[in-house]
């Protein structure tokens, strides 16, 4: 079995095809998405794991097994990209002479999710806010102690999927609302020091892809479907 083949199957999930109804309370808006079966890691990037693809450790929490933090957008997805090189993968985000990322939908390499495919992933066929009870399955301000958590620690949700409330929360690869906010990409789940109302699978914020990064920001990482 090749390596990248092991990877899939160990640390990543086989999200099913399905459709997510999404809403933004700010503008009183929702709508559907379909979304095609995808891969997504069960656990949040950890700081071993990229520490092991960039040589860096940006994180304000140490410890090998803790999500990775204090990382941009733009950060994740030079993981991204690095992570497809370092297994002969075709790279996902393609950098244009001025610096500005294109997506190429059709490789097979690692990327962000969307955001309606974290949310779908997050829900896992469960209709509330949580997939379970909230200090089973997530580290906030109520249990954390101020700090992360080793990733795995808390209850799956019914797809096998850790950590997708609370601990840090993860970029996805949409931006918000081009209009209003321009390049701002959106983040989902909520972190370790967020009170129960914010760690919903429905709560969305935003900021700055290149300038923002905080202690409860990480993320984790998707790939199309693909037989090998």
């Amino acid at each position: 079995m090749s390596y990248i083949k092991s990877l899939t199957s160990e640390l990543m999930i086989k999200i099913p095809n399905g459709s997510i109804e999404l809403r933004d309370d700010r503008i009183k808006q929702k709508w559907m998405v379909e979304i095609k079966s995808f891969w997504l890691a069960k656990f949040p990037v950890t700081q071993s794991f990229y520490f092991e693809i960039t040589n860096e450790s940006p994180s304000t929490f140490s410890g090998k097994n803790k999500p990775v933090e204090t990382v941009t957008w733009r950060d994740a997805v030079y993981y991204c990209n690095a992570l497809s090189d370092k297994y002969g993968l075709k790279q996902y985000y393609i950098f244009d002479k001025n610096e500005e990322i294109i997506f190429d939908h059709t490789t097979n390499g690692f990327r962000l999710p969307t955001e309606a495919e974290w949310e779908y992933a997050c829900k896992a066929g469960s209709t509330g806010a949580r997939y379970g009870n909230l200090d089973d399955i997530a580290w906030y301000k109520k249990n954390s102690e101020g700090r992360t958590h080793d990733v795995g620690e808390k209850e799956p949700n019914a797809w096998g999927l850790y950590d997708m409330l609370g601990n840090v929360w993860e970029w996805c690869s949409d931006i918000y609302d081009a209009e209003v906010y321009a390049s701002y990409r959106i983040f989902r789940g909520g972190g370790w020091c967020d009170v129960e109302r914010s760690v919903m699978a429905t709560t969305r914020r935003r900021s700055h892809p290149i300038k923002f990064k905080i202690d409860d920001l990480g993320f984790r990482v998707a790939r199309n479907l693909e037989e090998h």
